[in-house]
């Protein structure tokens, strides 16, 4: 049962990404790589967010947590798409272009997830009072 709540949040999370890619490069075209960053970070703040309300107990069902965070989480962010378009820069001679989508791909997912678990601490401080 818990492979078919993975499976439904995994279908959610890749439409997810694939809307955010098609809606970058109706935006900002195909040059730098806006969607697959933006759907990186979303997805960093939003597991910041989960991994906080998981570690609650009692707070979710262990299939909808699952699904959230290995299905919908994980099919929506991806480091393979990451590594392929930081490789295409490159291979174009974006060197100065690569080097930022890696530095902020990472320094923004790593501020992503920490601000995702300020967030919840700070709505549970909020709802304590």
């Amino acid at each position: 049962m818990t492979y078919i709540f993975i499976g439904i949040g995994g279908i959610v999370g890749s439409l997810l990404r694939y809307l955010m890619f098609s809606i970058s490069v109706s935006l900002w075209g195909e040059g730098f790589p806006i969607g697959t960053l933006l759907t990186n970070l979303i997805g960093a703040l939003l597991l910041g967010v989960f991994t906080v309300k998981f570690s609650q107990k009692g707070r979710m069902n262990p299939q909808i947590k699952i699904a959230i965070s290995t299905g919908a989480i994980g099919s929506f962010t991806t480091l393979s798409t990451l590594s392929s378009d930081a490789v295409l820069l490159l291979n174009s001679g974006s060197y100065f272009f690569a080097f930022l989508y890696v530095f902020f791909s990472l320094i923004g997912g790593l501020a992503a997830i920490y601000l995702g678990f300020k967030m919840v601490e700070l709505r549970d401080r909020e709802e304590a009072k």
